[in-house]
């Protein structure tokens, strides 16, 4: 009785101790479950997070741009005689009216009323006959063309003062020259057109009276024995009819002179020597029939945009011709209206312009993007002035109604365009549309170029070369390591190249830059022997070891052929690497480089796309190799063994039974290291001469997207367009990667399907 109490008791126990168990381990599987469930579900958010991040980021690239009519009033102080000339400060809070009485008006841009009123000294009796701006950029140079052959300078200023913590600028007027005018045509003819760039105490001025062209140079020097700065002069005219002339234009390096004439003629004048200027070109820029209806340079002043009686602007560059002489030629045309466009005004600070056409339509276009960004009526007929703000970010317009109207203009990043960004530009001084990324100079007037082209194509070239030496090295060894070699080999060569991929990879980038680099340069024929020596080394040596006797091979363990063949390859590889540079002068009668160079016409790079390819393609094998051979070692045995069983060899059962089986494994590791390629950063950065060019040549180096981010978002200032077009190449990155991978799992998904059944 006792004995089955006893029994029925620790029947109970157990039971019970039973039920505790599959509670707690039903638990921690629901645990379990609902972490894996967690961690995968933030993986997906973590991603989306990114891609939205990115979207943000690159959004505003793609906007709109867009103006509104913040103001109009009457013209400020209307009595001081008609406009000549309106200009805004920067902070488009001040703003200046230049009269044809020389009076200088500042007012306030948004109301228009008066905050100081300046006289320009003009001789009594005299009238102003012409005007033109000297320096657009910063502080404004005016020069004023008078009825008795002089000219007075006068540089407008703004000073900036805080009082209080709040800002006051004040405006002034400064003569760089002197106060007194200068005499520019000494029988006193009218000025009546006139161009000056004035420099740090120079100024160059050309004139067109009835009868000439007058060229005139001063430069301030400063006695060490008087108060009072004398001028240089140099004078000289040209020969040249000038009645059909309209505009006179000086580019800013006071090198070049363009003279407009009212038949659609341009004359190309270089005045670097100021004494003998000379005509180098003359062409028609309009078709026949048609009239120069206006005329300004695009900022930098390499380029002139040119309206006329039909429409359209077109920019004009200097660009060498086939003598390596420099030439006007026509590299993009607008179609911005179907009336002549009477006034163009271009940005200070970027490669855009105003439009105005006789209607009062205004547009806005930006030249290397050729985007048109802003198409608006603004008048009923066109204004007789109207002015882009220093920052193109405000409009100052003077109607003919007598009012002055004050626009406020959004337009942040209209240097992006689809074209400017994938397709080939013609950029001012290149000789033909190409595809740029230079995203920086120390110039003002630089012109961006953000082709993301270029840094796409280095992103393939790369991870291609990289994959050329990696893909075949890993999964032969992949193979090699999990189908043919010793069990206890393998345990020692599994990790070893495992261990591999724990490597940072800048100090793969540190040792390809500064080793690897300079080594293939002096022994390039040594690498190429590498592919030939080394194999037939191997040859030899399986022949020979098939001639040793029988008792001799079979002491050698099986699966342990692998050891018996370092030192060949070793003896090898150093064979190929010492007879390269004796090889190369006796073939060559010098280097490989310089007979590619000089036979081929192909350069060579120290950090090229072939130490790219082998530094990356080792960072590129132990993830290739470790997940090629775990899928060829999972093949169930039953498999090879009954392939086997059949009659077929142990290559024929690997190449058609092992291999079909392994196959999606395989794929995910090919397309698992390309991933990796792609998106690798500080190898490609260190081992090439990261130069964003096209160039297929193993020879040449490259920048990849990722080296570029790494490179120039340090740099960039936040939220300009820069800015954001490297978060675009970020983006075109993630993008790639995604669309890649997931045809790479559908691609391994049907493998799978295909040969499960095996």
């Amino acid at each position: 009785m006792s004995e089955t109490t006893n029994s029925t008791t620790q029947s109970s126990l157990n039971t019970a101790m039973t039920s505790h168990h599959e509670k707690w381990r039903l638990l921690k599987d629901a645990i379990m479950h609902r972490a894996i469930t967690f961690g995968g579900l933030s993986v997906i958010f973590a991603i989306v997070v990114i891609f939205f991040y990115l979207l943000y980021v690159v959004y505003p690239l793609f906007l709109s741009a867009s103006t509104q009519s913040v103001a109009q009033y009457a013209i400020p102080e209307q009595s001081a005689g008609n406009t000549l000339f309106l200009n805004i400060e920067e902070q488009n809070e001040i703003a200046a009216r230049f009269t044809d009485t020389g009076k200088v008006i500042f007012f306030d841009a948004k109301t228009g009323s008066v905050l100081a009123e300046k006289t320009i000294i003009i001789p009594e009796g005299v009238k102003v006959v012409s005007v033109a701006q000297g320096t657009p950029i910063g502080d404004g140079a005016l020069i004023y063309g008078l009825s008795n052959g002089q000219a007075v300078i006068v540089k407008q200023q703004y000073k900036v003062t805080f009082a209080n913590n709040k800002r006051v600028i004040t405006p002034s007027l400064k003569y760089p020259l002197g106060e007194t005018p200068i005499v520019i045509d000494e029988s006193g003819a009218a000025l009546e057109k006139i161009a000056c760039k004035v420099g740090d105490g120079t100024a160059t001025i050309v004139a067109k009276t009835a009868h000439k062209i007058q060229i005139t140079s001063l430069e301030k020097e400063q006695s060490l024995f008087a108060d009072e700065a004398s001028l240089i002069r140099t004078d000289s005219s040209l020969d040249i009819p000038v009645g059909n002339i309209t505009d006179l234009l000086i580019d800013k390096e006071d090198r070049n002179l363009f003279l407009v004439h009212d038949d659609g003629q341009l004359s190309f004048i270089d005045i670097s020597k100021k004494d003998t200027p000379e005509i180098k070109q003359q062409i028609n820029i309009v078709q026949a029939g048609q009239k120069i209806t206006s005329i300004s340079f695009l900022t930098g002043d390499l380029s002139l945009m040119i309206g006329d009686s039909s429409g359209l602007v077109s920019q004009w560059s200097l660009v060498k011709d086939a003598l390596g002489h420099p030439a006007f030629q026509r590299i993009r045309a607008f179609k911005v209206s179907d009336k002549a466009v009477v006034r163009i005004n271009t940005e200070q600070r970027r490669k855009g312009f105003m439009t105005i056409d006789v209607d009062g339509n205004m547009g806005i276009y930006h030249s290397t993007a050729e985007r048109e960004l802003i198409k608006q009526n603004i008048a009923n007929v066109a204004p007789p002035i109207a002015i882009l703000s220093p920052r193109a970010n405000a409009m100052l317009i003077q109607n003919n109604d007598g009012q002055i109207h004050f626009w406020t203009v959004d337009n942040e990043h209209p240097e992006v365009s689809i074209k400017s960004m994938w397709q080939k530009v013609w950029y001012e001084s290149y000789a033909k549309p190409a595809y740029i990324w230079q995203s920086s100079s120390a110039s003002n007037d630089f012109e961006p170029k953000y082709s993301l082209t270029p840094l796409v194509f280095g992103t393939l070239k790369a991870a291609f070369y990289a994959m050329l030496i990696a893909v075949p090295l890993s999964l032969m060894g992949a193979i090699y390591t999990a189908y043919f070699m010793s069990p206890k080999m393998r345990i020692y060569a599994k990790p070893a190249i495992e261990i591999m991929g724990a490597l940072p990879t800048v100090i793969l980038g540190f040792l390809a830059g500064l080793w690897l680099a300079p080594f293939i340069e002096e022994h390039l024929a040594g690498l190429f022997a590498l592919f030939i020596i080394v194999p037939l080394g191997v040859m030899v040596f399986a022949f020979s070891l098939q001639l040793l006797p029988e008792k001799i091979r079979q002491k050698i363990p099986e699966g342990w052929d692998a050891a018996l063949l370092i030192p060949v390859i070793l003896l090898s590889g150093w064979f190929a690497f010492t007879v390269s540079i004796p090889f190369e002068e006796m073939v060559f009668h010098g280097t490989l480089r310089d007979w590619f160079k000089n036979e081929l016409g192909i350069g060579y790079d120290q950090r090229n796309a072939l130490v790219v390819g082998i530094a990356m393609g080792f960072a590129v094998i132990p993830t290739i190799f470790s997940i090629t051979e775990d899928a060829i070692f999972s093949v169930p045995k039953h498999l090879t063994t009954g392939s086997l069983a059949l009659g077929a060899t142990p290559w024929q059962t690997m190449s058609r039974v092992v291999l079909l089986t392994a196959s999606p494994g395989i794929f995910s590791a090919v397309m698992i290291g390309f991933g990796r390629a792609v998106g690798e950063t500080m190898i490609v950065l260190m081992a090439t001469g990261n130069t964003p060019v096209m160039d297929m040549s193993v020879f040449q180096g490259l920048r990849t997207l990722a080296a570029n981010i790494a490179v120039e978002m340090p740099e960039s200032e936040v939220d300009s367009t820069h800015y954001r077009v490297l978060f675009l190449a970020a983006l075109v990155l993630f993008i790639f990667t995604f669309v890649f991978n997931t045809l790479a799992e559908i691609v391994r998904q049907r493998l799978r399907e295909k040969y499960s059944s095996l």
